[in-house]
């Protein structure tokens, strides 16, 4: 759960009712066990010891999800989030077309007059909501722009970036230069963004970015420091070099950042001379 970073928050469950702890399967009803304990009662594996923590659950901070799609597309500050009521908000502008996040699609295709309420002049709307199970293609028609929440967005890093499709133009660019756009990454690789890292996004000399930019490139695949060194374009034995930390700069969050970035994201084979960045393939999987 940490990785999800502030994406989820607490929330209450209905106390009556839980997932069986033990099977993960069935619902099944909370007593209490006489003992100052809780027993549900599940239909397949009987009484079941409940702990505290089997009752505790998490939930999609809603708000985040807007902030950080904002930035995803690079909506500008200034234009607020219009609540359109019954879950659809309005996130602003993206290269001048209307962006909605909605719940449910089903909503907007009760509804299409929610849609009028945004529509301007020359500018397709943009639509956000989860995938639906048996939509296909294009729900909305022309002038309507769909765009499948799990599709089209990936989340690393504590952030959310947006996935183009073969044959569109390019995805709008973050306004701001820090935001993660290849897995934790920024555009240029310049900064990285790691959600166990107190101190905000890490800075990169060019040389460390350059060592993260050879090993994206390989898509999670090992290869030798040699390998990488050459796709850098640096004279270093080995990509651990440029991220080695110097006396006087120890305790250094500016200096001590990209240390714990590498050592975050690169997996060392050492007998066999190897590095790879499985956030590179998870990356290259959800673009597939």
């Amino acid at each position: 759960m940490p990785a999800l970073g502030q994406a989820v928050k607490p929330t209450t469950l209905d106390q009556r009712f839980l997932l069986c702890p033990y099977c993960q399967q069935h619902r099944a009803q909370v007593w209490g066990n006489g003992h100052q304990g809780r027993t549900c009662h599940c239909p397949e594996c009987g009484p079941v010891d409940v702990a505290a923590d089997d009752m505790a659950a998490l939930a999609l901070d809603e708000d985040w999800l807007r902030r950080k799609l904002r930035l995803a597309l690079s909506i500008e500050s200034r234009d607020g989030v219009d609540d359109l009521g019954g879950g659809v908000w309005r996130l602003g502008d993206s290269r001048r077309s209307p962006v909605l996040l909605a719940r449910d699609i089903v909503r907007l295709w009760r509804e299409p007059a929610l849609l009028d309420r945004v529509r301007v002049s020359g500018a397709a709307i943009r639509v956000i909501t989860p995938k639906p199970r048996e939509t296909r293609g294009a729900p909305f028609g022309p002038g309507v722009q769909w765009w499948a929440l799990e599709d089209r967005f990936a989340f690393y890093g504590g952030g959310i970036s947006f996935i183009g499709m073969s044959g569109e133009p390019p995805g709008p660019q973050a306004s701001d230069p820090t935001t993660p756009v290849k897995g934790p990454f920024s555009a240029d690789f310049r900064w990285v963004t790691l959600p166990d890292w107190p101190h905000g996004p890490i800075r990169l000399t060019e040389a460390q970015a350059a060592v993260f930019d050879a090993l994206w490139s390989f898509k999670g695949e090992p290869r030798t420091a040699d390998q990488i060194m050459l796709r850098a374009g640096l004279n270093s034995d080995k990509p651990i070099d440029v991220f080695k930390v110097k006396a006087r700069d120890k305790g250094k969050p500016e200096a001590e950042g990209p240390l714990f970035a590498y050592r975050a994201l690169v997996v060392v084979q050492g007998r066999q001379g190897l590095y790879s960045m499985p956030c590179a393939a998870a990356a290259t999987a959800a673009r597939a």
